[in-house]
């Protein structure tokens, strides 16, 4: 594997997220084309391992993830133990992508602001606070694409569907 290669290998594991191929570059310091190279080599490379992680390319872009023929252990090696109030505000969250907890609030009522509580302390939910300092941004994390198998598109064309559908 080409020293390009393990630096691609290191951005996709370091970001746990999936780049397009000109933030891989920047990234990277190099230019699209070598990205691209690299790119094909190492998942090449994925491809001839006996190994439970994989690169693959997503609608958002390259990421390094785990195969799917390992997923079940995310459930016996990430347990959460959450309620139903909690997945319902947790379910909110991942359906707007990101919300502001006021909305959160008003959609959920007051017992989601210890929902958040116990969602941020899980890793399933980042809280960050607005730039007007009145209130803040959540929005669900890798942590939760994780356990819950989904990827950031099919949490987004989940958002879409219902979106579409009538009331």
């Amino acid at each position: 594997m080409s020293r390009l290669s393990s630096t691609i290998e290191a951005i996709l594991y370091l970001k746990a997220q999936p780049l397009t191929v000109i933030e891989i570059a920047e990234y990277a310091k190099c230019d699209r084309a070598e990205v691209e190279e690299g790119l094909i080599e190492l998942m090449e490379d994925y491809a001839h391992r006996d190994s439970a992680l994989e690169v693959s390319e997503t609608a958002s872009g390259y990421v390094l993830q785990l195969r799917e023929s390992f997923h079940s252990l995310i459930q016996v090696l990430l347990p959460a133990d959450l309620g139903v109030g909690a997945l319902r505000t947790l379910a909110a969250i991942a359906l707007k992508g990101r919300i502001a907890q006021t909305e959160l609030v008003e959609i959920r009522g007051s017992n989601a602001y210890q929902h958040v509580q116990e969602l941020v302390e899980l890793g399933f939910v980042r809280k960050r606070r607005q730039s007007d300092g009145r209130s803040y941004w959540l929005q669900v994390t890798d942590k939760f694409h994780q356990y819950f198998q989904l990827n950031q598109d099919q949490t987004l064309e989940l958002n879409r569907y219902l979106k579409l559908e009538p009331e």
